[in-house]
């Protein structure tokens, strides 16, 4: 399809001045995927940055870019947000982009209003319980490659919708303009780095499974070499079919009916030797998406509130719970290995009930007040010994009946499946009027279903593999038709006196809940700075019998935190060689309107952090 020129909009921001003029405009034609010497992209990462007039933190420099160009035009931060991720969906594919899903939570300065859109995928409607039982066998498929790698595990993706939403719920952009920079990168290009090469070395062989994806990923067969450039016009060309037609180009017609085929017929190389199951989504499946409106979870916190997202994600009421039961304890009056160890044992209790309890609240009774009530959270903590950690998995506590008063110990519990992945990406923004935008987006494993949607440049979810392996008929998570598998993502605001102190996020698959919650004590009991507390080592701990940690972490607490009965165990998963936990960003609000923009300092390759005015 031929580029379209855009036309300038007539929308108009907060601030009364024009934004689509500086975003639009005639890009070069479009040029076949390849790579060459020379990249326009900007690569220097600046984890760091402090100013006002706006701020944007991600994971890419490409993508930061993008956002803050939005910022200074006079774009607000749902609109940053948007330009961002669609961006995100060109420079990191691997981890998100318009196959996948993910939580939106936005601050409303007008209205001091926290909502939040859940635009997670969904299960098909033709989605049987025994989707993961191997017909063959009749046992659980593999987790990989079967389920990994399959159309089984492709659910409807809701990116594109949730942009959709967000910009006509708060923005000042319409869709179209909100794309012109991302689309603009796919066709110029961007300068791969060590980061991207690796993950596609990573999935080389599902890669290959697939002749779409091999085209795109491994051109003449091997991954693309740092330095060089990667374009990618198909998906430029799919972004200006949606600024076009708007998101009914996604949902129906041609592109609706390519995305179900290609999962429920495969298209495979003739030499794969993954089996790659066939899936269930249709054009219907398509076609009836929705994203949901609905209130963030909320608790407070040493006189912080804390928003998160609501069920079908884990993240605010697994944060919150912990938070709960850590706010019994003065962290700041101990040593580090104490308030560590407090923390884990307290993320141990808080997954026992994400476990029980967490699952779509369209499909399950979530008691989520009742998990992020004090008095629960007291009762809790009696589960909780300041001197030595307990034997896990423990147990989940009676939602039902309690008085926050300790009873008798409980029985030992059960460990909840972890499928999710330690990919996809997040990002932070906040406008010169003080709306903020903390925002996770995926497509599950890095690479997702390894499936590219044949002449449209993009990868779709394997977030079916988020439901429990095996249907049980009392787990909140198993599967069902047209449900959403729990997630983990945990975008989060906090206020302070009624305004925005901070906003931060990760990815990390489970960690992503760990990772929030030690940011959080880091920042707030133990006195680091925002950078010292997204810098500083992590561990995490998931109801399991051992604890997951940075090397880092092991070598400065691993002694002491042994001592008290934990196990700590290297990072690390079949899917990455990096032994790192979390890739997460954040702004905090300070005083004069100042925002303080914080990325990783190493991990990931390190992030982007940008102000509008630098001070």
């Amino acid at each position: 399809m031929p580029h379209l020129a855009r036309r300038v909009s007539a929308t108009v921001s907060a601030s009364g001045l024009a934004v689509a003029a500086v975003l639009v405009g005639s890009p070069a034609p479009a040029e076949p995927a390849s790579q060459t010497a020379v990249s326009q992209r900007p690569t220097v990462k600046d984890p760091f940055a402090v100013g006002t007039g706006g701020a944007i933190s991600t994971v890419d420099p490409e993508a930061s870019a993008a956002g803050l160009k939005v910022l200074k035009a006079g774009g607000n931060a749902v609109d940053a947000a948007v330009a961002a991720a669609a961006t995100l969906g060109v420079t990191e594919p691997y981890s998100a982009g318009i196959g996948g899903g993910g939580y939106f939570v936005y601050y409303n300065a007008e209205s001091g209003k926290v909502r939040t859109l859940d635009g997670r995928e969904t299960a098909p409607m033709r989605m049987p319980d025994d989707a993961f039982i191997d017909p063959a066998t009749g046992k659980p498929y593999n987790f990989t490659p079967e389920l990994v790698t399959s159309g089984a595990s492709v659910g409807t993706p809701g990116t594109l919708a949730t942009w959709d939403k967000a910009l006509a719920n708060w923005g000042t952009l319409s869709l179209a303009d909100a794309l012109a920079p991302a689309t603009k990168v796919a066709r110029r290009g961007f300068r791969v780095d060590e980061t991207f090469r690796q993950q596609t070395l990573d999935n080389e062989v599902r890669f290959a499974a697939f002749k779409d994806t091999k085209k795109l990923f491994l051109p003449k067969g091997d991954a693309p070499a740092v330095g060089t450039v990667f374009r990618n016009p198909d998906l430029a060309e799919t972004y200006d079919l949606i600024a076009q037609r708007g998101t009914k180009a996604f949902y129906r017609g041609k592109l609706a009916r390519l995305m179900s085929d290609v999962v429920r017929k495969p298209r495979t190389t003739k030499n794969t030797a993954l089996p790659v199951p066939a899936g269930w989504l249709t054009a219907r499946d398509l076609r009836d998406y929705r994203v949901r409106s609905q209130k963030a979870a909320r608790t407070t916190y040493r006189g912080h509130d804390v928003y998160g997202m609501a069920p079908s994600s884990s993240g605010g009421t697994t944060v919150g719970e912990a938070l709960n039961i850590l706010e019994r304890y003065d962290l700041s009056a101990m040593t580090p290995e104490q308030a560590l160890h407090h923390y884990l044992e307290a993320s141990a209790l808080a997954f026992a009930d994400r476990g029980k309890y967490v699952g779509d609240p369209a499909y399950v009774d979530v008691p989520v007040k009742r998990l992020l009530d004090d008095t629960y959270a007291a009762e809790r903590a009696c589960s909780l010994d300041p001197a030595k950690a307990a034997t896990k998995p423990v147990a989940a506590g009676d939602v039902t009946a309690y008085d926050g008063v300790c009873g008798p110990a409980t029985a030992e519990g059960t460990t909840d499946a972890d499928t999710e992945n330690i990919s996809t990406t997040n990002l932070t923004v906040a406008d010169q009027w003080g709306n903020v935008v903390e925002y996770t987006l995926t497509i599950e494993q890095t690479g997702g279903s390894g499936m590219v949607v044949p002449g449209h440049g993009f990868l779709l979810n394997n977030e079916l593999t988020d439901f429990s392996t095996v249907y049980a008929a009392g787990d909140p998570n198993r599967i069902q038709p047209g449900k959403r598998p729990r997630s983990s993502m945990s975008p989060t605001i906090v206020l302070k006196d009624g305004k925005p102190f901070l906003a931060l996020g990760s990815p990390g698959g489970s960690t992503i809940i760990t990772t929030v919650l030690q940011v959080l004590v880091n920042r707030i009991d133990l006195g680091m700075t925002i950078e010292e507390a997204i810098a500083a080592p992590r561990a995490a701990q998931r109801n399991t019998a051992s604890v997951t940690a940075e090397p880092a972490f092991i070598a400065a607490y691993g002694p002491a935190l042994t001592a008290l009965g934990h196990t700590l165990v290297p990072a690390g998963d079949a899917f990455t060689s990096a032994a790192e936990i979390g890739a997460a960003t954040a702004i905090e609000l300070g005083p004069r309107k100042r925002m303080t923009a914080v990325a990783e300092p190493s991990r990931r390759g390190k992030g982007s952090a940008k102000v509008v005015d630098p001070r």
